[in-house]
């Protein structure tokens, strides 16, 4: 019964370490914008929203420039 158990906590613990790096490897694909204030707030736009689509080209340029 013991052995069981310890199996089965392994398992569980096993398939949620799974979904964590599952979810991380996801999230790192999304992009998105931060927009950081003068008095220190920031705002964050997701791929998809109307702000996001107007300024990832922008972002994306800048970057492109960066690196060059």
């Amino acid at each position: 019964m013991r052995r069981k158990a310890l199996g089965l906590l392994g398992f569980a613990s096993g398939v949620f370490a799974g979904s964590v790096l599952y979810r991380r490897t996801v999230a790192r694909r999304r992009e998105r914008v931060d927009v950081y204030f003068e008095d220190g707030s920031m705002i964050t736009y997701d791929d998809g929203s109307p702000e996001a689509a107007e300024l990832l080209p922008i972002a994306r340029d800048a970057l492109d420039a960066a690196r060059r």
